[in-house]
């Protein structure tokens, strides 16, 4: 019986600085200018965070800290946590304290929310899709730039996996760099001489012809680009035939929600798609408050 995954979990330090950023780029250089001018500095309020749709939660962290951040006594309970699901009118959280800082917090802490409960929503649509296989679907770099960690983090949160994080934790050689290199062997032979031994050497292939070149060099990882289901199916069986499986396939290149189940039924390992993290809509939150 395979082992359940833990949950993911964010470094407070690397919330803190991107949340404290966004604060500030909201705050501009006089402060919210609105609340300040119609809400009494004592005046205190309880507000609610609550769904609207259905979908994957991600992202109570940085909603917390958000409003932590602009004052330390404001008291939040989360009434769910992170990749639980949610339908509309679910409570996801209650704010109490000071109406000022809440209401100046609102929109920095949403945004982190909507967005990332977004992406884990989107996510766990293309793993239910595929959950009658062993498959995995998989989220690429294409991100945000500066939010990479945290839409990663909600790909994790509904049920999809991690590609590599950057340039620095994996050899992915693509298709240029073989242009480059000479060969397709050729490059995995350069990579696995470089490489540290805990660092993993990925190849992409868009052939049959190619993909029998890479497994002579014996990599631990090939990238299927752009291949029919047949061309994919046939892969797994020659991976089957040759290295009892003992190369991951992932297949990559064009895939959408209405394909993945087909791609996942031919037998790869991994899915990847950039939709999940750059087309994902985002899940709709709000907060309603009340002055006290």
């Amino acid at each position: 019986m395979p082992v359940e995954a833990l949950m993911p979990s964010l470094p407070r330090l690397m919330v803190e600085d991107a949340v404290r950023a966004a604060l500030l780029e909201d705050l501009g250089h006089a402060g919210d200018i609105t609340t300040n001018a119609t809400i009494a500095p004592a005046a205190t309020a309880t507000a609610e965070l609550a769904s609207r749709e259905d979908g994957v939660i991600a992202g109570l962290g940085l909603a917390e800290t958000a409003f932590r951040l602009m004052d330390p006594t404001l008291v939040f309970d989360a009434k769910v946590k992170d990749g639980d699901r949610v339908e509309p009118g679910n409570a996801v959280a209650t704010i109490s304290g000071n109406a000022r800082a809440i209401l100046s917090a609102e929109r920095v802490a949403l945004n982190f929310l909507m967005h990332m409960s977004g992406i884990a929503s989107y996510t766990a649509r293309f793993a239910d899709e595929i959950a009658h296989t062993s498959a995995r679907v998989t989220c690429t770099r294409k991100t945000i730039p500066g939010h990479r960690t945290f839409e990663k983090y909600a790909v994790r949160c509904g049920g999809g996996s991690n590609h590599r994080y950057g340039l620095d934790d994996a050899i992915l050689i693509k298709d240029n760099h073989i242009a480059v290199c000479g060969g397709v062997a050729k490059a995995v032979e350069r990579a696995r001489a470089y490489a540290g031994h805990l660092v993993k050497v990925e190849v992409e292939v868009d052939t049959l012809d190619q993909f029998r070149e890479a497994l002579t060099a014996s990599p631990d990882a090939v990238l299927l680009d752009n291949m029919t289901n047949d061309q994919l199916a046939e892969a797994v069986a020659i991976n089957q035939a040759d290295n009892a499986g003992h190369v991951a396939l992932e297949a990559s290149g064009n895939v959408a929600f209405e394909t993945i189940r087909a791609i996942a039924e031919t037998g790869v390992d991994y899915i990847s798609t950039s939709k999940i993290t750059m087309a994902a809509p985002t899940l709709d939150v709000g907060l309603d408050i009340r002055i006290g």
